[in-house]
């Protein structure tokens, strides 16, 4: 007997994780289970099949999915979820025409969060965090990354770092820890950014012993950290027994996207200015390119990655909300659905394999999220929609009716309240 048995549903998007992230022509390939049945049990997918094979089944709680999808829980593999305070008076210069890297260079950005998370303490931070993630699982998001990154010296980046480790404890959504310790360059080392590169490894050996991160990123981009810069960095924490990534690319075609499948970096984020090379250097690599038109959007920006070029070339592509506080403050990854069809190009097919089976793939997950198969947690969204066409086509709205995490049906608890 199941404890939660899904029957008649529409389509069953039937998603395995087992044989690997989808790359090039092979992420319009999604396996779709009409009048679809799925069985939970001890917070384990049990069965997975049609109605018919399902009519003798048995549970505690049978749900009519007439005229619904089920998916497997999103995965969003890159955030930055801990912060202090937000960054809503910056709109009106970036309406002014200033641009990211010039209002970083006034001390705003990056730099103006840094100020409001030392000061704010680690309750502080993580009474925000929650109320943002009860956002994320309210959109269907069972996954995520979050990032440290707004610190830049020691303490308040272990912060952030044991602010994730608590809130991967407390939250239904299951959390990976990145360190972004190299996200900007603070205001006392701007003559000398390697020695705060170095400032920043020594943090690797207390974030191994308290195991705080498995991910090391830095942010590669023109007036922040140069491509050897980034090389060496990455180098070092991979040395140290850190999978790593990186912001490459976003603003300028620096050669972050080529530097980060030559190392073997798990994913390589933004990519905006991908080179061609760069491109191509995907199709043939097992780093998984991380798009993020939800930052591309908010800058007003009318450039966007070439996720096309990247699918032709045999990339693996993922999807994700980039939620922060300055260039991308959204916790909609269907909006980011949405974006992604109307900006980048992509089919449904592509975009439903982006956010679950290449997203979790994307931060290492690939074998146990984003996937609906027997065995694997039973992370599942019931979807409001006729169809898995219908999502990335009607915007602006939360097309969620049921999360269940791990077995059990889970809900918002922050949802009105801010």
């Amino acid at each position: 007997m199941f404890d939660t048995l899904l029957v008649s549903i529409d389509q069953l998007l039937a998603i395995k994780g087992s044989d690997g992230m989808k790359r090039g022509n092979d992420m319009a390939s999604l396996p779709v289970i009409e009048n679809g049945a799925l069985g939970m049990k001890d917070g384990k997918i049990t069965f997975v099949g049609t109605s018919d094979e399902a009519r003798n089944m048995t549970a505690k709680e049978v749900i009519d999915c007439s005229g619904k999808i089920v998916s497997p829980g999103l995965v969003d593999p890159h955030s930055h979820l801990v912060f202090g305070g937000s960054r809503e008076h910056e709109m009106a210069l970036k309406q002014q025409g200033v641009s990211y890297l010039e209002i970083l260079a006034q001390g705003g950005g990056i730099l103006s969060t840094v100020r409001a998370t030392k000061v704010a303490t680690e309750e502080e931070l993580f009474q925000k965090a929650m109320f943002h993630l009860d956002r994320s699982l309210s959109f269907g998001v069972t996954t995520m990354e979050a990032k440290s990154g707004y610190g830049l010296d020691h303490e308040t980046e272990l912060k952030q770092l044991r602010t994730v480790k608590r809130l991967q404890e407390a939250h239904e959504i299951d959390l990976v820890s990145t360190f972004l310790g190299a996200h900007a360059v603070p205001e006392a080392y701007k003559l000398d950014t390697d020695a705060f590169l170095q400032h920043m490894l020594d943090l690797l050996p207390i974030i191994k012993e308290e195991n705080l991160a498995e991910f090391v990123d830095i942010f590669c981009e023109t007036g922040v950290f140069t491509v050897e810069q980034s090389r060496t960095f990455l180098l070092a924490a991979m040395e140290a027994g850190f999978a790593v990534k990186i912001h490459a690319d976003e603003i300028d075609p620096l050669g972050g996207t080529e530097m980060a499948c030559s190392i073997g970096a798990t994913s390589a984020d933004h990519l905006v200015g991908a080179s061609p090379e760069g491109v191509q250097q995907l199709g043939k690599t097992n780093t998984v390119a991380v798009l993020l038109p939800g930052t591309t959007f908010y800058l007003g920006k009318d450039h966007f990655a070439p996720a096309r070029d990247m699918i032709e070339a045999g990339a693996a592509v993922a999807l994700s909300t980039d939620f922060n506080p300055g260039s991308s403050p959204t916790e909609n990854l269907q909006f980011i659905m949405n974006l992604a069809a109307l900006r980048l190009k992509l089919k449904p097919e592509e975009i439903w394999n982006a956010v679950t089976v290449n997203a979790a793939y994307a931060i290492g997950r690939g074998h146990e999220a984003g996937a609906l198969e027997v065995g694997r947690s039973a992370d599942v969204v019931l979807w409001n929609a006729p169809n898995y066409h219908y999502v990335p086509y009607h915007y602006g709205v939360n097309h969620v009716k049921t999360v269940w995490k791990n077995g059990k049906k889970v809900e918002a608890r922050h949802a009105i309240q801010a």
